[in-house]
């Protein structure tokens, strides 16, 4: 193919995708909706095809995303070997799940005739504006060519087509190389926290403030600067991508919803790294439910509050400076009804006392991978709160608040879980050209090869998706269900990828002093946190049956 021809496959690739998309939501309308509304108990009974339908069109905006990236750079005329040889594995892949089961997980393969989309799959098949980028020997032949040009340390672009992002990149993939990358394994190994050093530095370079507007000291850059500095950092560390995940929070929920005393009084503070947030909302019994939520703040004469209840995963929470806390403040109040949001500063712990302040305790919660923050659980009993702390200064607006975070917390999951895709694609690459066997280097066995060739195929697509959910992000348009989509799917690619490269590593990767026994576990917890892969299919699959019917 040329590249006319090639960028004509893929724009066909991304129509027959989108109409099979749209197939199978009509067929799930059939099934999990009466009266012309979404049924929850349909949906639950029926919970398979919901997900089922929400990695179909997960994999089908994947493809439409490759596209429309081809087409950009071909507008720039920059569409070379390299991202012609990526998007032709990666797409016709996607293509192959969608016609022949989608794996929701290592052993839940969701197949078209769930939903009564064989016929659907069978035009796909039949599509001759697809048979150039399907041919099986062809693509045999495509990932050797895609060996080959990285191995003549061939490239593919990386660009987004705006020079000042494009440094920001090139900034933070230095950094990460000489500060992060050859100590980030002794780190994990020895369960420490990231330096202070190491954090400070960060703050210098304007990690904790990328989002945060220029007024209150931040870079204002948005969601698509913060997205390639989390995947970059993430390449290297995923503790290092995930630094800035708190203040992001924090600052885009005292942003958004803050008064204008809170947003003068912490966003500067929290731009410069002066000030590091933890994000307080997970409880033993209720994960994701947050409408189960049960710490309770209550009001005291004085007008400022008292925090009692337990809280569990809280990441960074010994060495943070403040904590936004999810509480309920009125005590009769049922589901996601009477809850608030806290700004409640807190001292600095240690090791040996991790949370010195009257009112609250807890221990460190051992883990097997996500290491350099540390996770812990919190007690409080009585914690005060002074008036001033009650975010907007308005009680009842805690899950609003929340959910408003929740789009651009899920875009930057996704980019930390490209990076550590991009991490196990590295290791695995050197091992690969590295190690022999019978002779030759591991890169030459084709079992291998075809691995890698995959997996970069797969981050490649990854990486796109994600972009333009941050970029709808930056433009106002509402991007929940994209952005629910791209941390599904990075969330998939960096496990199977982390999997992967360590079996390429044999035994070696088995090992604690290779450096991908890390990122496995590192890659474990993608499909968890933010919304495990169960939960985020859920509301994926919802999202799309309510825009369905608009």
């Amino acid at each position: 193919m040329n590249s006319t021809e090639f960028l004509e496959a893929l724009a066909a690739a991304a129509d027959a995708a989108t109409t099979f998309a749209a197939t199978a939501r009509e067929a799930s309308l059939e099934r999990l909706t009466s009266n012309a509304a979404f049924d929850a108990k349909l949906a639950h009974r029926h919970q398979r095809i919901l997900h089922g339908l929400a990695w179909i069109s997960t994999t089908a905006n994947a493809i439409s995303s490759a596209s429309e990236w081809a087409q950009q750079l071909a507008a720039q005329d920059a569409l070379s070997a390299g991202e012609e040889l990526t998007l032709r594995i990666g797409v016709a892949e996607y293509l192959a799940q969608l016609v022949g089961g989608i794996p929701m997980s290592q052993s839940e393969i969701f197949r078209p005739a769930e939903l009564g989309l064989d016929e659907a799959a069978e035009r796909v098949r039949r599509d001759d504006r697809l048979a150039a980028l399907t041919d099986a020997d062809a693509l045999l032949e495509v990932r050797v060519a895609l060996i080959d040009h990285l191995r003549r340390d061939g490239s593919v672009s990386e660009s987004v087509g705006d020079k000042t992002l494009d440094m920001v990149r090139d900034q933070f993939r230095r950094f990460g190389a000489e500060r992060i990358r050859p100590y980030a394994h002794q780190w994990h190994l020895a369960d420490e926290l990231i330096p202070d050093e190491v954090v400070g530095q960060l703050a210098e370079l304007g990690t904790f403030g990328v989002c945060i507007p220029e007024e209150y000291g931040g870079l204002g850059l948005g969601k698509l600067a913060m997205s390639i500095i989390s995947e970059e950092l993430s390449r290297c560390w995923i503790a290092a991508g995930s630094l800035g995940t708190r203040s992001e929070i924090a600052g885009e929920l005292i942003l958004l919803g803050g008064t204008d005393e809170q947003k003068d009084s912490w966003l500067p503070r929290l731009a410069s790294g002066e000030v590091l947030p933890t994000a307080v909302f997970t409880e033993p019994d209720h994960g994701s439910d947050l409408g189960g939520l049960r710490t309770r703040a209550t009001r005291r004469t004085d007008g400022g509050w008292e925090i009692d209840g337990n809280k569990t995963w809280i990441t960074h929470a010994a060495r943070s400076d403040l904590m936004t806390v999810l509480a309920r403040t009125a005590p009769d109040s049922r589901g996601y009804e009477g809850l608030s949001v806290f700004l409640a500063p807190k001292p600095r712990g240690s090791d040996a006392d991790p949370f010195p302040a009257n009112g609250m305790s807890g221990g460190e919660i051992a883990v097997l991978g996500y290491r350099g923050m540390k996770e812990y659980e919190i007690s409080f009993s009585g914690f005060e709160v002074a008036s001033s702390g009650l975010l907007g200064g308005e009680t009842g607006n805690g899950f609003k608040q929340l959910m408003q975070t929740f789009e651009g917390a899920r875009v930057q999951t996704a980019a930390r879980a490209v990076g550590v895709a991009f991490n196990a694609y590295d290791l695995a690459w050197q091992y690969a050209l590295d190690r022999h066997q019978f002779g030759r280097p591991l890169i030459d066995f084709p079992r291998v090869s075809d691995k890698i060739a995959l997996m970069f195929a797969e981050a490649v697509l990854a990486r796109t998706f994600t972009y333009a959910a941050a970029r709808a992000k930056d433009e106002g348009r509402r991007c929940d269900i994209e952005a629910g989509m791209a941390k599904l799917l990075a969330a998939r690619v960096a496990w199977s990828s982390a999997d992967n490269a360590l079996q390429i590593h044999g035994g070696n990767g088995y090992a604690l002093e290779f450096e991908i026994s890390r990122v496995l576990c590192d890659a474990r917890i993608l499909n968890i946190f933010e919304g495990a892969a169960e939960i985020q299919a859920q509301v994926v699959g919802r999202g799309i049956l309510s825009r369905s019917r608009n």
